[in-house]
């Protein structure tokens, strides 16, 4: 009953003042309510925009020549530049049985210079300030955004001015908050931007983790990208000012500009490179690449600007980043690279948030919850979409270059041992043969029918035969046989461990029925013809040119049409051996010397 009656008073006292105040302060009164934690007052106060920004709070309060100030609007963009200042004026009443304290707090992290005036007990005015150009440290609520504690008496109208600073156009939010609404809007607030950059740090790690595991610098440059893109997160968001370079104001109101013109070069760079245009179209990938190399050289000289002239340089910039960065996804998209799809479908919110950030810069765009937050959202989706077009293009170039690796060591039709190599690992087997006596046996296999095919049916028919000869041969090979391709129709296998024929000719056997047997659907019929030529290590031992010189002799030797198309060398022929020397000899030996020379 007591909070009613006060509740009363108080909109009586306020209907009061509103008819005594003058035509050009009449204005409605803000009564605070403790069911309702958040009032918006863009539109429950009075602006005036000091156009020399000398005018004092004593000035606005009182004397003959205080400005007379308008009604404001909620819609209103302000083009205030380096000078001016614009004045706000709110009259706020809080019940005798309000339990909250308040604050008044105006959500925009990239507002520049904001003072709050309110009056003190002893009818004076106290100045609290915040804003991008004070070390966030030295605000009265640190935090991402300028927040101000009011200082209410209870059952009275409260005035409160507001003076702004701002370089460029921008429409200004400004709220009353309940300390314990705030208090829960940030958690949610803390807890939204914790996920995002939770997804962010984790992708920096991945990309770090993978440049290093496959030494792969494309990576590491996605990693420096994410970092980047993270770093301009957290500073449009308010968080780095907050948490990370509270202590620094000149940097803090210059990081935005440099970061978001680094951000811009890494990305427009890193979309060239995973589009890969340059063959096709050259001019424009350099005109790409130029752009993206100008980036660093812009954010030095924003810098050096004046910040009135600095964020025209960034939205140019950035302007060009997002045409230049979707029309490169664009083409490679429409080349059927499922890389361009990618990067395209990743890339254009981004570049969406980019111009709505541009459009709220210039004051194209009211300030809301979406310009705000979009460039952060943009990113959650864009950088994970990057990585998957990254990871598809780095397998691509690992499978090319494998292939490159490989051509050098195996056979570009047959997948098999190069000659080269298979002969290196002959002379191996032979050594390891002569000195530690290690059973082997050495194959060679020939198509018989290779050069008809190839006359017949052409280069194709006999070159898919010779594939077909290496299926057949891989699926009766045990996982320890070497096997390469040693003349154009012409085979190696080598049977470690084997010290008799019986494995050898039971392999050859499998593979000449195999390849009698007609592909089912094949056209044409072609069947495999093989001669199969062999040696057991254990039985015929020589230097490894020798053999393979004896093995291709013996394929030589064979009839097309030989009715035994599976020979093993001969074995090495053994030489008599003296047992004992003739002084050895026993007399009975010696005695009968003489008998068998007279028989």
């Amino acid at each position: 009953m007591r909070y009613a009656r006060g509740h009363l008073a108080a909109l009586l006292l306020t209907t009061l003042l509103s008819l005594l105040a003058g035509p050009g302060q009449a204005q409605p009164v803000l009564v605070l309510d403790d069911q309702k934690p958040e009032v918006n007052l863009q539109a429950s106060g009075l602006v005036w925009i000091d156009p020399t920004g000398d005018t004092t709070i004593g000035q606005m309060v009182s004397g003959k020549d205080r400005p007379v100030m308008t009604a404001a609007r909620p819609d209103a963009i302000h083009a205030l530049g380096p000078q001016p200042a614009l004045w706000q004026h709110y009259r706020i009443s809080k019940p005798a049985g309000s339990q909250q304290d308040w604050l008044l707090e105006f959500p925009l992290p990239l507002l520049d210079l904001v003072t709050v005036f309110q009056k003190t007990e002893g009818n004076g005015w106290e100045g609290m300030t915040a804003g991008d150009t004070r070390a966030v440290s030295s605000w009265p609520e640190p935090g991402r955004y300028a927040q101000f504690p009011l200082l209410l008496s209870a059952d009275r109208v409260n005035d409160v001015y507001v003076r702004i600073q701002h370089v460029t156009r921008v429409n200004i939010p400004v709220n009353v908050v309940s300390r314990s609404e705030r208090s829960h809007r940030l958690q949610l607030e803390y807890l939204i931007i914790g996920v995002v950059f939770g997804a962010l740090l984790l992708l920096i790690v991945a990309g770090a983790a993978q440049s290093w595991v496959y030494r792969d610098v494309a990576y590491g440059w996605y990693a420096v990208y994410a970092a980047i893109m993270t770093l301009v997160v957290a500073t449009t968001s308010g968080m780095a000012g907050h948490l990370l370079w509270s202590n620094y104001a000149a940097w803090n109101n210059a990081a935005q500009g440099f970061l978001g013109l680094l951000g811009g070069s890494t990305a427009l760079l890193v979309i060239r490179s995973l589009c890969a245009l340059s063959g096709r179209h050259h001019r424009f990938d350099l005109v790409a690449y130029g752009t993206g190399l100008a980036g660093p050289a812009f954010a030095l000289v924003y810098l050096a600007m004046d910040r009135q002239w600095g964020v025209h340089l960034l939205a140019a910039y950035l302007s060009a980043v997002v045409i230049l960065g979707l029309a490169t996804s664009f083409l490679a998209w429409r080349k059927k690279d499922v890389v361009g799809a990618w990067v395209l479908a990743g890339f254009t919110p981004l570049a969406m948030a980019t111009l709505l950030v541009i459009g709220r810069i210039f004051g194209w765009v009211p300030t809301s919850w979406l310009s705000q937050y979009a460039l952060m959202l943009s990113l959650a989706i864009e950088v994970p979409m990057l990585l998957v077009a990254l990871n598809v293009r780095s397998r691509e170039r690992h499978g090319i270059e494998a292939r490159e690796q490989a051509m050098s060591s195996q056979d570009a039709l047959t997948g098999l041992l190069a000659t080269h190599l298979f002969d290196d690992r002959l002379r191996q087997v032979v050594s390891r043969a002569k000195r530690y006596k290690e059973p082997a046996a050495v194959v060679y296999i020939e198509l018989v029918n290779y050069g008809y095919v190839k006359r017949t049916y052409g280069i194709a028919v006999a070159e898919q035969s010779l594939l077909r000869s290496v299926i057949k041969l891989r699926r009766i090979l045990r996982d320890v046989d070497t096997v390469g391709r040693v003349d154009e129709a012409r085979f190696g296998l080598i049977m470690e461990g084997v010290s008799s024929r019986e494995p050898v000719t039971e392999l050859a056997a499998r593979l000449i029925a195999a390849g009698l047997m007609p592909l089912k659907g094949l056209k044409p019929e072609v069947v495999l013809q093989f001669h199969v030529a062999c040696v057991v290590l254990d039985e015929r031992l020589m230097d490894g040119p020798e053999l393979s010189q004896s093995l291709s002799d013996l394929l030589a030797s064979m009839a097309a049409r030989t009715r035994r198309p599976i020979r093993f060398l001969e074995p090495e022929l053994t030489r008599p051996m003296m047992l004992e020397p003739d002084s050895m000899m026993d007399d009975s030996d010696t005695a009968s010397e003489p008998a068998r020379q007279v028989a």
